[in-house]
């Protein structure tokens, strides 16, 4: 396992982190789901032997149950080994005595003293006005700090790009956590200010939640030399990123764990030339799907709720990065407000009020049918 220092914290990180939001689980026929609490323990300890030393999980992950897990998994000698990260949900603070609340419950769901790395979880420019600055939940965690229930003091976003900058300039913050990909590098400047102010950077997404796990022959043939399959591939860039300190990974099987600990134990991860080929590739593809739809949402919303930008989306998942399987398995979501609210493009009447408004003057309505054509499993309605 590689390992790097971790912004200014004194500590080295592994290259690869252990996300705890996918953990092992079993659903009743009501949909309520419960993790597989020995298996998931033996996954993360089996990380943790092979040499991964952070773990990320948070309050509401798995059913409420992931703390529970990870705290139980940290038991046997494993916690002076491991660096535990958790995260604080802003959106359930309506006072400023929350804070302390929330973080004792947490304690005690992870039967833990203290925490390493305490992050405001999803934050950007709204929640740090409406929650945190106006409860005072800085000087909250600064308390905690000093009272060694923290150790660090953290931030996981998801906002605009250059809303990270003067979250960054706060100067209270150890480390970020953002996503960061082949099919999203929007955050790439950013992460680099970051750790330029040095704050140590973890990547949440390395293989776009999933999204690359599928086989991808436009990214596998831009590496000439080897082969290398989609998800090694999307995980050896993001960790080719000098500016990247780890990757999270949410793994589910022990086959996993074992095939991205390989990975992020090779000593050079791509070549500069083999990551020269694959930006290339993906700037070239960026610029292709462009072409198809630019995601700028002028087009919404549609009276009948189609979300246009996302069947788009996913279209290009297709046409344009050769991921079928992936582009089908969105585009049956939409409509799951964690993947996609609105309809998918089968509702579509043909008004015409999209093309109105869009500034490609793209045939919108075609394209809909085309998407549905092509995406749609159950062979249209």
């Amino acid at each position: 396992m590689l390992y790097r220092p971790f912004g200014k914290t004194g500590i080295k990180i592994s290259a690869l982190g252990f996300g705890a939001m996918r953990l092992p689980m079993a659903w009743n026929k009501e949909g309520k789901g419960h993790v597989k609490t020995d298996e998931a323990v033996a996954l993360l300890r089996r990380a943790f032997a092979r040499g991964v030393n952070y773990v990320d999980t948070a309050y509401m992950y798995c059913e409420d149950e992931s703390e529970n897990i990870v705290g139980r998994a940290l038991k046997d000698g494993w916690r002076e080994k491991v660096y535990l990260s958790t995260k604080f949900p802003p959106h359930l603070a309506e006072k400023r005595e929350d804070f302390r609340r929330i973080l004792t419950e947490q304690l005690s769901k992870l039967d833990q003293e203290y925490i390493d790395f305490y992050h405001f979880h999803g934050i950007g420019k709204d929640q740090l006005r409406d929650k945190i600055d106006k409860f005072h939940l800085i000087d909250e965690a600064m308390k905690a700090k000093e009272e060694g229930l923290i150790r660090h003091l953290s931030f996981s976003f998801h906002d605009k790009p250059e809303e990270m900058i003067p979250i960054v300039d706060r100067g209270c913050f150890s480390s970020v956590l953002c996503q960061y990909n082949l099919l999203d590098r929007s955050n790439e400047d950013s992460i680099a200010y970051a750790k330029s102010k040095g704050l140590g950077v973890v990547v949440m997404g390395p293989v776009a939640g999933g999204r690359l796990k599928n086989p991808s022959e436009v990214f596998e043939k831009s590496v000439s030399d080897r082969a290398i399959k989609t998800p090694e591939l999307a995980l050896r860039f993001v960790l080719s990123n000098p500016n990247v300190d780890c990757a999270l990974s949410g793994m589910e099987t022990v086959q996993m764990v074992d095939e991205n600990v390989a990975v992020a134990s090779d000593e050079t991860p791509l070549s500069s030339a083999e990551k020269a080929a694959i930006e290339k590739t993906a700037d070239d593809l960026k610029k292709l799907a462009d072409l198809y739809c630019t995601g700028c949402e002028y087009c919404m919303p549609c009276p009948q709720e189609v979300n246009i930008s996302k069947c788009f989306e996913f279209m290009n998942y297709l046409k344009v990065y050769g991921l079928e399987d992936a582009a089908r398995e969105r585009y049956a979501q939409i409509g799951k407000p964690w993947i996609a609210k609105g309809k998918d493009a089968s509702h579509c009447i043909e008004c015409g009020e999209c093309e109105k408004k869009c500034p490609q003057k793209l045939p919108i309505i075609r394209h809909l049918k085309e998407t549905h054509a092509a995406l749609n499993a159950e062979g249209g309605h």
